[in-house]
């Protein structure tokens, strides 16, 4: 006698979708806690970093290595174009495609201090 071909390919599929269901149940109990990790960890790196460092951490991608700019404005001599508190405000509260809260508000004004000294 013929044994049937399709029974390994529909319990294969049958385990499949039954651990697709239980993976996502777990995931689902773990919810709270990856998205939490996620938000956390840039926040604690940048709160003891220099100036130097939070820029190659968060802004190095938009405004370039050597402040020349790219996604972002060239930030080259940006002290002589704008007051600290207008850097301040754009760096807190973002302004066109740039997000605010990239620089924790401990380090806001050391930040900007040495934003403005970029020449």
């Amino acid at each position: 006698m013929n044994r049937n071909p399709l029974i390994p390919f529909a319990l294969i599929g049958i385990l499949g979708l039954g651990l697709m269901f239980v993976l996502s149940f777990v995931g689902l109990n773990n919810m709270d806690e990856i998205a939490s990790d996620g938000e956390e960890a840039p926040q604690s790196e940048t709160a003891a970093a220099s100036p130097e460092e939070i820029y190659q951490q968060q802004c190095l991608a938009c405004h370039g290595a050597d402040f020349n700019g790219g996604v972002g404005p060239a930030l080259l001599g940006v002290g002589d174009r704008l007051s600290s508190e207008e850097i301040q405000d754009i760096i807190k509260n973002g302004k066109g495609i740039m997000q605010g809260g990239l620089v924790p508000n401990d380090k806001l004004e050391e930040f900007t201090a040495w934003l403005m000294e970029v020449k």
